[in-house]
């Protein structure tokens, strides 16, 4: 039979970071000793107070549909950490409690665009940011960036892809794939221009707990009453509490944008998993001692994959100054990311990403959410095939 496929479907481009990460768990299960840089998830387990939250929740009974945009606590939670953390005043109904941060992601986009709105992505970008827009019917309008600026866009950059069309600037910090940190600055020259033409912003803010280096986090919507107006702030759970698998994201909105994403969950969703959102109560309200011990460990991880990385002949990489990835230029050796990273898993077993994902070619990311050992042996791995390469 020939069945037919939704042109919004088929123009998609499926996850290369899952489907990496898909192959090395596959291979290691063979028996192959595969180092893994790909997946963009802590090697940490998730606090033992979270997960007794949810036990709790389960032993409690606390297994049946919630409201479809998160239990009312969770949503106080939330609002009292924006409060606390950011100085942003948002009421419990601008909150939106999903399934993960990249559902929050595509929630924002389907709710504020479509047929003929352009979204401006800055590369590189996280990979799934083109793909939503296009769900949307919406246009991605993809302004380059390179090691030589950090990989940050320029308020001239954004200037001039903005259109009577934009409708939607995406701005991701600390940023994946990169670790590249906006200085507050930065991110307030940015915002200045969206507000000026009434370009809405999505904010990602997902690893704004993981900084190195003196970095410091300043959300976008904290600069003014109009920028928080032209502001979606999406985040989640993942990162910081180390709860990928929890599916727990959330969101903060101007109050109409947060009624429209209320009703798309609701035809779509409805709500995130009942006992997760305990834990997520009890990951914002509990003990956060366990944030310093992992931002030491990464710190030291993210120091030795740099210096390693910058000494092999071929290859240079800007250091990273949030979240746990490193994003080194391959443009000397030879290959392009997608041939690199497929002979270096096959030949040398080591999983990267290739920068094309990411709409950078010339890079690959590498992921230090894993322990020193595997990044010494990965990276010794790494090395050895590049100067293969080289003869």
């Amino acid at each position: 039979m020939n069945y037919h496929i939704s042109k919004r479907a088929a123009s998609l481009s499926p996850s290369l970071t899952l489907a990496i990460d898909s192959k090395a768990k596959a291979m290691k299960a063979a028996g192959e000793d595969v180092v893994g840089f790909g997946a963009g998830e802590p090697d940490f387990d998730t606090p033992q107070h979270i997960k007794d939250a949810c036990s709790k929740a389960l032993a409690d009974g606390f297994t049946k549909y919630t409201p479809s945009s998160g239990i009312p606590e969770l949503r106080q939670a939330i609002a009292d950490k924006f409060q606390r953390e950011n100085g942003l005043t948002y009421k419990p109904s601008q909150v939106i409690v999903s399934c993960g941060g990249k559902h929050s992601c595509y929630n924002v986009i389907l709710a504020t665009c479509e047929e003929g709105d352009e979204v401006i992505i800055p590369a590189p970008y996280w990979l799934s940011y083109p793909e939503m827009a296009k769900l949307a019917g919406a246009t991605p309008v993809v302004i380059n960036t390179s090691d030589k600026t950090e990989f940050k866009v320029t308020p001239a950059q954004l200037r001039a892809a903005i259109t009577p069309r934009t409708r939607l600037f995406i701005l991701t910090t600390p940023s994946n794939p990169t670790g590249s940190v906006y200085t507050p600055e930065e991110v307030k020259a940015l915002g200045d221009i969206c507000v000026e033409k009434g370009v809405l912003i999505m904010s990602d803010e997902i690893y704004e707990h993981l900084l190195y280096d003196g970095a410091v986090h300043k959300s976008v919507a904290s600069f003014s009453p109009a920028h928080k107006d032209h502001t979606i702030i999406v985040h989640g759970f993942a990162k910081a509490w180390s709860m990928t698998g929890w599916r727990l994201g959330f969101l903060a909105a101007p109050e109409p944008i947060a009624k429209a994403i209320d009703a798309i969950q609701s035809h779509s969703t409805s709500n995130p998993t009942s006992f997760a959102q305990k834990g997520g109560v009890a990951a914002l309200t509990g003990p956060q001692d366990h944030l310093p011990k992992w931002l030491a460990e990464y710190a030291k991880r993210r120091t030795y994959a740099w210096q390693k990385l910058n000494s092999i002949p071929g290859i240079s990489c800007v250091n990273s100054k949030g979240a746990f990835y490193l994003f080194p230029n391959i443009s000397q050796v030879g290959l392009k990311s997608a041939d690199f990273c497929a002979r270096l898993l096959e030949q040398e077993k080591v999983a990267a990403v290739p920068g094309i994902a990411f709409g950078a070619d010339d890079y690959l990311r590498i992921s230090y959410a894993t322990s020193l050992a595997n990044i010494e042996k990965g990276l010794d791995r790494l090395e050895k095939f590049v100067k293969g390469l080289n003869k």
